[in-house]
């Protein structure tokens, strides 16, 4: 056990301690920081604030009711000046007064007949600004009740049959976290698996294998190696989400939207229960292949296929979203390389079934077994191999 303690704490700690993987675990938060910071800063230097002129020539904006003043801090309200004129307005307009202004015909009530002069135009958050404050004017005699379910407009809401899920047409960033989720154990199993499929194989190349067989067994090393490399993914997502947690805070007095995402506990539960699991199948897949090749370059050739079935859930998002408890849905949750990401975006928009989850995670964490078997088969066969590849004929012929 104390062998196995000092493998997993080596492996942990010689890729943590690398300035290279402190500056990459920091570099992806802190570029889709700097992303987002440069993404708002140009959304807000874009928008013109100047305000906007009309000139209504059919009485309905005689007595102006204003719009209440904007919480989103990106688009905030523009002054809306009126003119008696449209000579006036045109005047305005030529010494930058005014971005723009709207006339309205004088049979407007009747016609909906307007017209938009600008030199430049408007950007849409600012046009549909008048077009909010012309709806109000319009609805200024109606009932509360009245005027809240015209300017809404119609919401739909999708419930399932067994009244577990609900998800509104203004909910669209409650598809962000199963994607977030998927994106991240993405990017931690094909790097930490990485990590493992090099050093296994430059402990091959440079033949430290032989000092280490003497003191530990195939057994001992491997999983030492697997569970140190699960360290080091679980310090990335760990890292990673106390930034989304930081981004989240303080999102959520500027953003409303931020504030109603649904992420319920027994989601996260299921998320963890699947990523272990995973994590540990590719990881002792990755020391397997490792363990099979003569040289780094080939080893990382052949591991860049996982990246291809890994993904294939996102090039189907539509098809499993729109029907997750379909043949293709229920075949992508069992099979082992898609079944995280998969069951992710299947629980964000259905409730399934708890044999079915029970089923998928037994599937994982027996495939996850059968991997670490795999990979300690294998590396017995080659860890004395140096420069000749062993097929895999030969690994299941020594299982049998």
């Amino acid at each position: 056990m104390s062998k196995f303690l000092r493998i997993m704490f080596y492996e942990y700690s010689r890729h943590v301690l690398r300035k290279r993987f402190i500056f990459a675990l920091l570099s992806v938060p802190l570029l889709i920081g700097l992303s987002m910071a440069i993404s708002i800063l140009a959304a807000v230097l874009s928008i013109n604030n100047s305000p906007l002129g009309y000139v209504d020539q059919s009485g309905l904006l005689a007595h102006p009711v204003q719009l209440a003043p904007s919480t989103d801090f990106l688009t905030p309200r523009v002054d809306m000046i009126p003119y008696p004129t449209e000579g006036e307005a045109r005047a305005a307009l030529d010494q930058s007064l005014i971005q723009a202004y709207y006339v309205l015909k004088s049979d407007y009530l009747t016609t909906s007949d307007a017209s938009l002069v600008f030199l430049k135009e408007p950007d849409s958050s600012i046009t549909n600004q008048f077009l909010d404050f012309l709806r109000a004017n319009l609805l200024a005699s109606q009932p509360a009740a009245i005027v809240k379910r015209i300017t809404e407009g119609t919401e739909f809401t999708i419930q399932s049959l067994d009244n577990q899920r609900s998800t509104s047409s203004s909910q669209w960033y409650n598809i962000l976290v199963p994607i977030v989720a998927g994106v991240l154990f993405i990017i931690v199993i094909l790097t930490s698996g990485g990590y493992l499929l090099r050093a296994v194989v430059e402990e091959k190349e440079n033949r430290t294998i032989e000092i280490i067989v003497t003191s530990v067994s195939p057994g001992q090393l491997m999983a030492g190696k697997i569970v140190g490399n699960i360290g080091v993914g679980l310090t990335q997502i760990l890292v990673w989400m106390l930034f989304i947690g930081l981004t989240i805070l303080i999102g959520k007095s500027h953003f409303q939207w931020i504030q109603q995402l649904q992420i319920s506990g027994n989601y996260v539960l299921l998320m963890i229960l699947a990523l272990v699991p995973a994590f540990v199948m590719v990881a002792a897949l990755m020391a397997a292949i490792g363990s099979t090749t003569t040289e780094t370059r080939e080893a990382e050739q052949i591991s860049g296929l996982f990246s291809l079935p890994i993904t294939i859930p996102y090039v189907l998002m539509m098809p499993i979203i729109t029907n997750p408890n379909s043949p293709l849905s229920l075949f992508l949750s069992f099979f082992p390389l898609t079944a995280p990401v998969t069951l992710t975006l299947r629980a964000a928009f259905t409730e399934i079934p708890l044999w079915q989850e029970s089923l998928n995670l037994l599937v994982l964490f027996l495939c996850a077994a059968g991997a670490v078997w795999l990979a300690v088969r294998t590396f017995r066969l080659g860890m004395l191999r140096y420069g000749k590849r062993i097929s895999w004929r030969e690994i299941f012929n020594l299982a049998g």
